[in-house]
Formats: structure tokens, C-alpha cells, sequence
């Protein structure tokens, strides 16, 4: 707990918070969901702004491109493991034995419930501190996935194809804590299926899977 209090560089006036913001949900009632919901949209508009601020030759798509890089899962959980959050998090002894330490969702939810916690604690000024200290710059994001709808289309049309379609075809969750399942198809055959947090990161998921399956059979022909 002392290392990722030192990494967060932040000091509690209501340790309760922290606890709660800690307490995954394997360990009953008192958890982090409701902070996580909070810690969401605290986020989002914290990186908004910030980019708002700092790229003022962006576009509007520009901007939603770099803040969906900075808030996805991918890049949270990260941020999450260079504070220790793992380490910090209270959880019961089956979701420990599965790793649950280590999971991107987990380190995730729990990243975003901490955000909420902070803001709770010590307001807009105290969050936006940590964000700027603990995050790296949206440019720097490592992003698999990032664009792997524009480079499905982009193989596909290679032999004339037309663009793929998307559909999201499954939902699961509560509004605030929703997965979605999308289907890429031509031609009206599917190719391959994606899950995600939103419906854009599950249409990724499902393109990038879709591109990993076509390069596959091109190298076996």
C-alpha cells in the first residue's frame, strides 16, 4: 500500500474513499462500481480539457482520437501498474488466485474508481494533478488497435473489395459497466467477432481480429 501511495503522490483528508476506491467487487456491497462510474466521466472531461488546451491546431476528431487513446482500457491499466494499484487492491482470495491482480479490467475499473475518489476528496484541481503527473501524452499511448478498422479496409480494397460492415450483435452489464460484441462482415459473410467496453473498441477489436485472420490465410496460400 505505501508504494502506491507514494506513486500517487496524493494525501487522503478521507481514507474511506481510498478504501472504497480499492475494494474490488469480489469482496460484497461496499466496492468500487459506483466510484468507477464517477471516475469515468471525471476523466473524460479532465482529458478534454487538457487537450483542449494543449492541441489547439486539433480538429474535433482529433481531439476524440486522442482522448479515447488516453482512457481506453489498454492505457488505464498501464497507468495502473507504474502506481501498484495490483498490489494495493481488496479482493477476495478466488479473484486473487486467478490473477485478478493483473487484470487490465481490474486495473482499469479500479484506476478510474481512484480518479473518482481523489476528485471526491480533494476536487476537479486535485484530479487533474494526478492525471497530469501519472498519465503519459495521448501522442505517446501504445495503441494495437488504434487503427485496425482503416487497415481491414485498406486490405480488403486491395483486390476491389468493398468495405466491411459492423454491427454490434450482444450487449452485457449494467449502462454503467457495459461489454459490447461486434461482427465485421463482407459480402455479407462475417469474418470475425470483437469485444469491447464500447461499441467503437469492440468494431476495433473486431477488425483487428478480422486482419490477423485474412494475413493468416494470405501466408498459407
Amino acid at each position: 500500500m505505501q508504494q502506491f501511495l507514494s506513486a500517487l503522490g496524493y494525501q487522503f483528508k478521507n481514507p474511506a474513499l481510498l478504501r472504497r476506491a480499492l475494494t474490488h467487487p469480489s469482496m460484497g456491497p461496499e466496492d468500487n462500481q459506483r466510484l468507477e462510474f464517477l471516475g469515468d466521466a471525471v476523466l473524460q472531461y479532465i482529458m478534454s480539457d487538457i487537450l483542449y488546451q494543449s492541441h489547439p491546431d486539433c480538429h474535433e476528431g482529433q481531439l476524440t482520437h486522442l482522448r479515447a487513446l488516453s482512457v481506453c482500457e489498454a492505457n488505464l491499466s498501464q497507468v495502473a501498474k507504474k502506481l501498484h494499484v495490483g498490489e494495493a487492491l481488496i479482493m477476495d482470495k478466488g479473484e486473487e488466485l486467478t490473477g485478478g491482480r493483473e487484470k487490465p479490467s481490474v486495473l482499469c475499473d479500479a484506476m478510474e474508481a481512484i480518479l473518482a475518489a481523489v476528485y471526491l476528496d480533494g476536487g476537479l484541481d486535485a484530479a487533474r494533478a494526478i492525471i497530469l503527473r501519472c498519465w503519459p501524452k495521448p501522442e505517446d499511448v501504445q495503441r494495437p488497435m488504434q487503427d485496425s478498422k482503416g487497415a481491414l479496409q485498406e486490405f480488403l480494397q486491395r483486390d476491389g473489395s468493398e468495405a466491411p460492415t459492423y454491427e454490434i450483435i450482444a450487449q452485457d452489464g449494467p449502462p454503467h459497466n457495459r461489454t459490447f460484441e461486434a461482427a465485421v462482415s463482407r459480402f455479407g459473410v462475417e469474418l470475425a467477432h470483437g469485444t469491447g467496453r464500447t461499441k467503437k473498441q469492440a468494431e476495433q477489436a473486431a477488425a483487428l481480429a478480422a486482419l490477423q485472420k485474412l494475413k493468416s490465410g494470405d501466408k498459407q496460400k
